[in-house]
């Protein structure tokens, strides 16, 4: 192993989903910077470029350039440009909505990266794969009440469903569309195109500045670009690869009850009956989710390439 690879840990089915499972967690803390940010002033696409900008810029070596590794260095680049714009909704409802309530809007995305599974990498959308998607489904619907939502917050979840959408689409790339990349390689590209999409927006936001001008917002960037994207992406990278996307997306899932607790606990958000139940579909989902065998990934790539 060299300076610049990863280690190459063998995961298993299960092992792989836990990781995820434990990258979700990380991805559930997004509220918490958001928020804190929010206050001090910064835009949701100046947020956003703090989160990913920090990972893109460690990671800007293992750019790959050659030329048989253009096509999917260029697709994972895409998907980032069109992750990141989408997620300019999202963030806008997780300062306008309840916690909860925009993380039920966001964790649809199974429900999408089934879809794009079966468009894109044809694997079939068997019992396991509605039932994964239609229990993350019903948890979301659990949740959002039209009776107890005004329609500032009705708008702003409305706004927040692209999110889900170009989720699902990213993950079915760093799961199954780019088999010619490395880890690395694949976080890589995935972070320079989230760079790219939210830089001209930053700079509209912040009126040509784009720094932290306090220590506090320093510490807050480097925490978040920590915690909830260079690590766990990286590790929700290499775990992806082993499941496939359906699991992959149903085990990310876990982000959802992540954010129930950071709702009640840090902003005193109601957690009652239906928020546990919606919790425990999560949890369901993620155990029925199906996997994707290792000569189904390997028949794939040979097909696509």
């Amino acid at each position: 192993m060299t300076l610049f690879q990863l280690p190459q840990f063998r995961l298993g089915s299960a092992s792989a989903t836990l990781a995820i499972a434990g990258s979700a967690i990380c991805f559930g803390l997004v509220p918490l910077f958001v928020r804190e940010l929010q206050g001090l002033g910064a835009g949701p696409a100046t947020i956003a470029l703090y989160r990913y900008g920090f990972s893109a810029l460690l990671l800007l070596p293992f750019l790959p350039l050659e030329k048989s590794k253009r096509g999917g260095a260029l697709l994972l680049i895409g998907a980032g440009v069109v992750f990141s714009l989408s997620l300019i909704g999202y963030l806008e409802a997780l300062v306008t909505a309840p916690v909860a309530a925009a993380g039920v809007v966001y964790m649809t995305y199974p429900v999408f990266a089934a879809l794009f599974a079966f468009l894109l990498l044809r694997q079939a959308l068997s019992w396991r794969s509605f039932a994964a998607a239609g229990l993350v489904i019903l948890a979301a619907a659990l949740l959002l009440d039209p009776s107890s939502l005004s329609p500032e917050v009705f708008e702003a979840l409305v706004w927040a469903f692209p999110a889900p959408v170009a989720f699902g689409f990213l993950v079915v790339v760093l799961s199954g569309l780019a088999s010619q990349l490395n880890s690395l390689e694949r976080t890589a590209c995935g972070l320079f195109g989230s760079v790219i999409g939210l830089l001209p927006l930053a700079l509209q936001e912040g009126q040509g500045s784009l720094l932290p001008a306090t220590g506090t917002e320093w510490s807050l960037v480097l925490a978040m670009g920590l915690l909830t994207a260079l690590v766990p992406q990286l590790v929700f990278t290499v775990a992806c690869q082993k499941v496939g996307p359906v699991r992959s997306a149903a085990a990310g899932s876990f982000e959802l009850p992540t954010m129930f607790v950071i709702g009640w606990w840090v902003f005193g958000e109601e957690l009652g009956a239906r928020e546990m139940f919606s919790a425990l579909l999560v949890l369901a989902a993620i155990l029925i989710a199906p996997a994707i065998s290792g000569g189904r990934r390997k028949m794939v790539a040979a097909e696509l390439s």
